[in-house]
């Protein structure tokens, strides 16, 4: 069971015990993700992710806070997502005042340093090739860029070179205090912890917070007649493809079908896909399915790396697979087995205080309530086969698919899969 409370200034806490544990996690999440953006400072949510590490007045370098968190024992990070930037330290149970300390310090005194600034540049720039470099992760921007087009949905989180190049400080004070607001800000703590303590600390930390007129993004738009398709041309061994629908937000309550039909697709080694596609065909090392749902839209994918001499084989027993759930349903038993399957995974992905700090945080950011792991169980438990067709028929049709690729193939062949995108 989690506590919230919201202090005067707006800011949430969510409190998570896990008395048997030897760990806490301190998580900060902000709702100020790539969406929050406009197109002239495109990826500096997550460079300002990493600015935070880099100084504050307390601690002026990098190695003074990492040295500080790595002489705990500190398992530490962040993240930043379309929606939302994520800050965490995760400790022995005797280190929680010394990770909140720091965790808060970073997230509210960045010194963004015109130096370390121009050093920084170099670093994410280079993560960008990074990700040029690999297809498995590069073929989802290809992919949202097809679904979303030009508005931040549809941008890439790390932003294009020419941007990184040019963002000043003036730019990341602007938009921090546009964005990183009490009233935008959820901190989380989970494990074993003594609750007053924690919410003195956060009270001691943050209750100068400084407030201010939060940043709004854009609401999505979605606009599409018949299936789509994108090309990156790539001399490679193998073809890495995203086959995927426009959905529903994180709101809908037919995310719980949407769930258990990514499950049965391709959740697992006994799933449909992987038996299919790995197992009989022995086409692909990977085949998964899943569903990305966010607060304005959502979407469901197929992905897969494959030989590129199976890429247009693979391709069409995917979309043979997605037909067949649609008009025949699914077995009983692979109902059952994929229930089971995904409240394993939830039960069990909650034993860390890390991962019970995630579940918490990450509804309350999105969402602004919490569903504790029972009432999620029950409602996994009471889907019907007819919920699961229903959002299959719902979700795979022709004005809804798009297909994203990157292989040793030209732009000019995009007409001649379109037409192989066909669930009539």
């Amino acid at each position: 069971m989690h506590k919230k409370i919201i202090l005067e200034n707006g800011l949430r806490i969510i409190l998570a015990p896990q008395p048997g544990n030897l760990a806490v996690t301190v998580s900060v999440l902000v709702e100020a993700g790539s969406k929050y953006e406009t197109k002239e400072i495109n990826g500096i949510s997550h460079f300002l992710e990493h600015m935070v590490f880099k100084g504050t007045q307390k601690r002026p370098s990098a190695l003074a806070i990492s040295s500080e968190l790595d002489g705990i024992g500190a398992s530490y990070n962040a993240f930043t997502s379309h929606e939302a930037t994520g800050y965490f330290a995760k400790v022995r149970m005797n280190h929680f005042e010394k990770a909140l300390d720091v965790v808060s310090d970073i997230y509210l005194n960045p010194l963004f340093d015109s130096k370390e600034i121009d050093k920084e540049r170099g670093v994410i720039i280079e993560e960008i090739n990074l990700i040029e470099d690999q297809p498995l992760s590069r073929v989802w921007d290809v992919f949202l860029d097809l679904l979303y087009g030009d508005q931040p949905a549809g941008w890439r989180i790390l932003g294009p070179k020419e941007n990184i190049q040019k963002i000043t400080q003036e730019d990341f004070l602007n938009y921090r205090n546009s964005n990183y607001l009490p009233k935008s800000t959820v901190i989380t703590i989970a494990g074993n912890f003594d609750e007053q303590k924690a919410i003195n600390e956060v009270k001691k930390h943050f209750s100068d917070f400084k407030t201010g007129e939060k940043n709004s993004k854009i609401k999505v738009i979605e606009s599409q007649s018949e299936p789509r398709v994108s090309i990156k041309y790539k001399d490679s061994d193998q073809t890495h493809l995203v086959l995927g629908f426009r959905a529903f937000d994180v709101f809908d309550d037919r995310r719980y079908p949407l769930g258990i039909l990514s499950d049965i697709l391709g959740g697992g080694m006994s799933s449909r896909l992987w038996q299919k596609v790995r197992e009989q065909m022995g086409a692909a090392y990977y085949v998964r399915a899943g569903a990305d749902l966010s607060t304005d839209h959502g979407f469901f994918a197929v992905s897969a790396g494959v030989g590129n001499d199976k890429f247009e084989p693979v391709l069409r027993a995917v979309l043979e697979e997605l037909k067949k759930i649609k008009e025949e349903g699914v077995f009983d038993k692979e109902l059952n087995l994929a229930k089971e399957h995904i409240i394993g995974r939830l039960i069990l992905g909650l034993e860390t205080s890390d991962e019970l700090a995630g579940f918490y945080g990450e509804q309350e950011i999105l969402e602004r309530k919490i569903e504790e792991p029972e009432e999620i169980i029950k409602k996994i438990e009471a889907v019907k086969e007819g919920d699961i067709i229903n959002v299959a028929k719902d979700i795979f049709q022709n004005n809804k698919m798009n297909l994203a690729f990157i292989g040793p193939f030209k732009k000019e062949e995009e007409e001649k899969f379109k037409e192989i995108l066909n669930l009539s």
